[in-house]
């Protein structure tokens, strides 16, 4: 793909985060857009901001989890923009639990729709890309994609999946010798509404995890609109593998040169965090 102009991308997750802001940076360049998401106010403010960019834009309410939903999703971008480039399965949620607190409704809510959703929004959309000369998609893992840390084992769970699922759709699609494209985002810290918007459950106060939700934007320093640009830079260079923000490259050399110690660092830095926590208290 050389360029977005005049191509059809859908994106879910696209009424707020890194979604709205592919939505934007598409919309720029030329690309029509099939947005959607499960908010639907927040669904049309978007598309109300885009429609002087003067590209067609259609609005869908999705629930990612419903593999039918995502099924008439896909048929219906196909029915208004008859045909579709690019399709991008940015729709995610959060989850800070222990393992054995956590409930299965809690992690079933979330591998639902980080990993099925994923699922549903490639293999719906396959064969309607396969028609066109010029596709690619898009699935946003996480670092927690690469490494993982406590309270978020489901997350990992499922960001680790879409890691796996894609780079296998990545070699199936070059031994077909398909002309679609295909790349696995993995961005960091970056200042959306995730964190915030979150589950939060009952035994993740042990690491103060609602402390460092509230938090979050102060850990994160990746902007939704740099995490957009890189990614459709990834796309346009066909890169298989995008590491989004600097210490999504840190992280990752720390797990590349510590692939089993690493965890340690955690560990120890969670008892010193929670060290430091109670002796300040203390004195309080």
């Amino acid at each position: 793909m050389q360029n977005f102009k005049n191509k059809v991308a859908a994106i879910t997750g696209a009424a707020s985060g890194i979604g709205a802001a592919l939505a934007e940076s598409l919309a720029r360049k030329g690309c029509n857009l099939a947005l959607a998401d499960i908010n639907e106010a927040n669904l049309e403010n978007i598309a109300n901001k885009l429609a002087h960019t003067g590209v067609k834009i259609t609005q869908h309410v999705l629930d990612v989890s419903n593999q039918k939903a995502v099924a008439n999703f896909a048929s219906d971008v196909m029915k208004q923009h008859k045909g579709i480039n690019l399709v991008i399965n940015n729709a995610g949620v959060a989850l800070a639990e222990n393992i054995d607190q956590m409930s299965y409704g809690n992690f079933e809510w979330l591998m639902n729709i980080n990993f099925w959703g994923v699922v549903y929004g490639t293999k719906e959309f396959l064969p309607y890309l396969k028609q066109s000369t010029d596709a690619h998609i898009v699935n946003v893992s996480s670092v927690f994609g690469l490494y993982a840390v406590p309270t978020q084992s489901a997350y990992n769970a499922s960001k680790f999946a879409v890691r796996g699922f894609t780079e296998s759709l990545q070699e199936e699609l070059r031994i077909e010798g398909s002309d679609i494209q295909c790349t696995c985002v993995f961005p960091s810290g970056i200042k959306t509404n995730i964190a915030q918007n979150g589950r939060m459950g009952n035994t993740a106060d042990l690491y103060h995890a609602e402390e460092l939700r509230d938090k979050f934007d102060d850990y994160a320093h990746t902007t939704p609109e740099e995490a957009a640009e890189n990614i459709l830079t990834a796309v346009l260079t066909n890169k298989e593998r995008a590491l989004i923000g600097i210490d999504a490259y840190a992280m990752d050399l720390l797990q590349r040169l510590l692939p089993s110690r690493y965890k340690s660092v955690f560990v120890q830095g969670t008892k010193l965090a929670n060290w430091w926590r109670a002796r300040k208290e203390s004195k309080a």
